[in-house]
């Protein structure tokens, strides 16, 4: 009979390298800038559906940032405060209607620090 740890080993064994898949995005991230925009529009004119849903998209960029900033041990937004970061992402967005909040925050985070 396999020990709890053992089958633990095993299991972590069984998983996919990170190489050999692409990093999944879940959330908010997925969502297209259209979407994206229109909230921040609605965000700004004060329409509280829109606050809402401007609210998440600026908790998950929290948790996208606080999880970098951790991993790579630096301020990834070198001290650009939620707000500016919001308002760049909605500008890049503009250009980029189809993109995904996810690319359009990765944009945002490449163009302010080193990550490649």
């Amino acid at each position: 009979m396999f020990k709890p740890f053992c089958l633990c080993v095993i299991l972590l064994m069984s998983l996919p390298l990170a190489a050999e898949t692409p990093p999944q995005v879940m959330g908010y991230g997925v969502k297209s800038c259209d979407y994206y925009n229109r909230s921040y529009a609605g965000w700004q004119a004060g329409q509280e559906e829109h606050i809402a849903e401007y609210i998440h998209y600026r908790d998950w960029l929290a948790g996208l940032v606080t999880g970098l900033s951790l991993a790579t041990g630096m301020d990834v937004l070198k001290g650009v405060d939620e707000k500016g970061a919001m308002r760049r992402i909605q500008l890049y967005c503009d250009e980029h209607p189809s993109d995904d909040f996810f690319t359009a925050s990765m944009d945002l985070i490449r163009l302010l620090s080193s990550l490649k």
